[in-house]
């Protein structure tokens, strides 16, 4: 079902390529904004229902927007099209049937959110004690599959989360759990593995990011009791920091040379290390967030733990700016578009604050459904949300368009 509340002009398009967007840092490019407020109505551009259940974020690109979507009761696992001015869906690609390994409540079966590049769109998929990449192109045909290697938790069956990320002509994918732990890139073109690197064998569900980082460009993830730096090209650690705790889901932010990052298992921890090839530590705290990523602009971190707490803190010496109760449990990560932070809780109520170390300063507060999983993305003064309608039979997935009519 397709709702268009009012018409849309696709000119002049910026695209959301990937998971935390063109800048991999979940920040809006600057000259865009999205509305603060909105309703089952209001600043509703379009809604569209989404089969299955997943927690991929919307990916934009061109004319379209991509998610990943699962049934468990058919053991299904898709890619989805939608078209990005109107809602209406324009494909499902099958990807597989059957193999869906045991996972958390909390997790989906459709978790890590699509990348693209140069019209191809690249999603990632756990089945059948493994992990496989695919390729499908504008039109939702399938360019190529690749088994990436195994994935068979024993210790915690919670599933799979980490996204993919691209880094010039290849996909970097990784999965971490107690039986195998691995880091490997592919050809964008044709799946092949260009390089693989190990990771410590625990369990770990952080997605990797590049970054610019001490005059050159690094690879960065958290997880197995450490913060480690990567050689993108080649898959060469190139440092890493002790610190943190085993499991991670987040994915790592970065200043000035510092690169941040917070964990949940089995010890709560935020850590902020030098990215210069020291290892130095240079703060810790006790905050968790554990499925969350931070958000860091203008040298400072801005986080809402898992119990709703909100945090502001100076990025190079953990100096809390200010903290404020909103509400929680939270598992989406926070965007910044226009100078305001916006997050939303699991129930599916989005906080909007303004970004300033100055003080807490409420902008809005909007409720829609009644999950909020999937983190918001935003391209073009449009916001796109990814929620949920009803609990148990009755639950159906919805994707908003969010802007000012």
């Amino acid at each position: 079902m397709v709702v268009l509340l009012c018409q849309p002009v696709p000119l002049n398009a910026a695209d959301w390529s990937q998971w935390r967007g063109p800048g991999r840092n979940n920040i809006v490019p600057d000259g865009e904004s999205v509305p603060t407020e909105w309703s089952g109505s209001k600043n509703v551009l379009w809604r569209t229902n989404v089969p299955g259940r997943g927690h991929s974020s919307p990916t934009v690109a061109g004319d379209l927007i991509v998610l990943t979507s699962a049934d468990k009761r058919s053991q299904a696992q898709a890619v989805i099209g939608f078209d990005r001015y109107t809602g209406d869906q324009k494909w499902i690609t099958p990807i597989n049937r059957g193999g869906l390994p045991k996972i958390h409540d909390k997790n989906t079966h459709a978790s890590p959110t699509v990348a693209t590049a140069n019209g191809l769109f690249y999603a990632t998929f756990c089945h059948h004690g493994k992990v496989e990449a695919v390729a499908v192109d504008e039109a939702g045909e399938v360019v190529w599959k690749q088994d990436v290697g195994p994935y068979r938790p024993k210790a915690f069956e919670y599933g799979y989360a980490a996204s993919p990320t691209i880094y010039k002509n290849s996909l970097i994918v990784t999965a971490s759990c107690d039986t195998s732990a691995w880091m490997k890139s592919l050809d964008l073109r044709t799946g092949r593995q260009l390089w693989q690197q190990q990771r410590p064998p625990v369990l770990n569900w952080a997605s990797p990011i590049v970054a610019e980082l001490a005059g050159r460009e690094q690879l960065l993830i958290s997880g197995g009791h450490m913060i480690a730096g990567y050689d993108p090209g080649s898959g060469r650690r190139i440092w890493s920091a002790n610190c943190l705790t085993m499991a991670t889901c987040g994915t790592c932010v970065w200043t000035d040379g510092i690169v941040i990052a917070s964990g949940g298992y089995p010890d709560p921890e935020t850590a902020a290390v030098a990215a210069d090839g020291s290892g130095r530590v240079l703060w810790t705290n006790r905050v968790k967030c554990y499925e969350q990523s931070l958000l860091c602009h203008e040298r400072y971190v801005y986080a809402l733990a898992d119990n709703g707490v909100a945090y502001c803190w100076n990025a190079w010496s953990g100096k809390e700016m200010w903290k404020k109760r909103l509400n929680g449990p939270v598992s989406a990560s926070p965007l910044l578009a226009g100078g305001k932070i916006y997050v939303p809780d699991e129930k599916g109520t989005m906080f909007v604050f303004r970004a300033s170390p100055e003080k807490f300063q409420a902008v809005a507060r909007n409720r829609l459904g009644d999950e909020s999983f999937a983190t918001p993305a935003a391209a073009d003064n449009v916001l796109y949300l990814r929620v949920a309608h009803g609990r148990r039979d009755e639950r159906q997935e919805v994707l908003y368009a969010i802007a000012e009519p």
